[in-house]
């Protein structure tokens, strides 16, 4: 039996020339701006985005390089325009990232006796030099409660160390914002939106903190500021990240490295060690 045209599937709504047109308004640039950037005439972009086109798969991949498109999102933009995935999400302890894991063990080691820690997109805690699980002990004044650890939960976690940060509201009012916003340029994936909405779902957790607030004079680096057993300590951060990542985990991995602000906190971790 023949089958009536009038009501055959109709073809699937094209993806990719929405999620183009958002990309590249996200990064501020115009259709010229990006033909220019990917070597692209502007008249294909404009086709690509209003669907006139398909693009192939190098297409794909060479328009959401100039975007400078994550890893994780360039993969969502391949499934749109109809083409696998390109990149992978391997474990951290696969056999193939081996040289990165033995270069990210040699930076936690170089960093003793300060703590150095490993950790994703969304502050999940994937590995801790021992400073770093000392100071862990240290501030909870015992083994942290719960798993898996995540850093930013605990800050702001009343049963965590919220009350053990003295300047608790500027530290958690720029990481929530500075990890909202960082969310959002990469797509507001929504996994990654889902933690936001979590932490923000902590008592006292004013919707503001996704919003960074502007000091007329901010100090040159943002330290936390912790009081634990009538010990004070002060520290901030660096963060390292892979150069030439091309696999999601690696170019989402942070190894972020923890400082003495002074020189009694600067005692207190060389203490700490000495202990070990």
């Amino acid at each position: 039996m023949m089958s009536n045209p009038s009501v055959s599937a109709a073809p699937p709504p094209d993806l990719f020339g929405p999620m183009l047109r958002a990309w590249r308004r996200r990064r501020g640039a115009s259709q010229l701006a990006l033909a220019l950037q990917s070597g692209v005439s502007q008249r294909h972009v404009s086709f690509l985005e209003s669907g006139r086109a398909k693009p192939s798969r190098e297409m794909v991949v060479q328009l959401s390089t100039a975007l400078d498109v994550p890893l994780r999102q360039r993969n969502a933009m391949l499934l749109a325009a109809g083409f696998a995935p390109a990149y992978r999400e391997s474990s951290l302890g696969a056999p193939e990232l081996t040289p990165v894991r033995r270069a990210i063990d040699h930076m936690l080691k170089q960093q003793e006796p300060y703590p150095a820690v490993v950790i994703d997109r969304l502050w999940n805690l994937l590995q801790a030099n021992e400073a770093a699980s000392a100071f862990t002990v240290f501030l909870f004044e015992g083994p942290p409660p719960g798993k898996p650890p995540n850093l930013l939960r605990w800050l702001l976690d009343p049963k965590a160390l919220r009350s053990k940060v003295a300047n608790w509201e500027e530290v958690a009012r720029y990481l929530v914002s500075t990890t909202y916003a960082e969310i959002l340029a990469d797509g507001g994936e929504p996994k990654a939106l889902a933690f936001i909405e979590e932490i923000m779902a902590y008592p006292d957790v004013p919707a503001s903190f996704r919003r960074l607030r502007f000091e007329e004079r901010p100090t040159p680096v943002l330290t936390i500021d912790y009081m634990v057993g009538g010990k004070a300590l002060s520290v901030f951060t660096t963060i390292a990240t892979l150069g030439t990542p091309q696999d999601i985990t690696l170019q989402e991995v942070r190894i972020e490295c923890f400082f003495p602000a002074d020189d009694r906190s600067d005692a207190l971790f060389k203490s700490l060690a000495a202990k070990r």
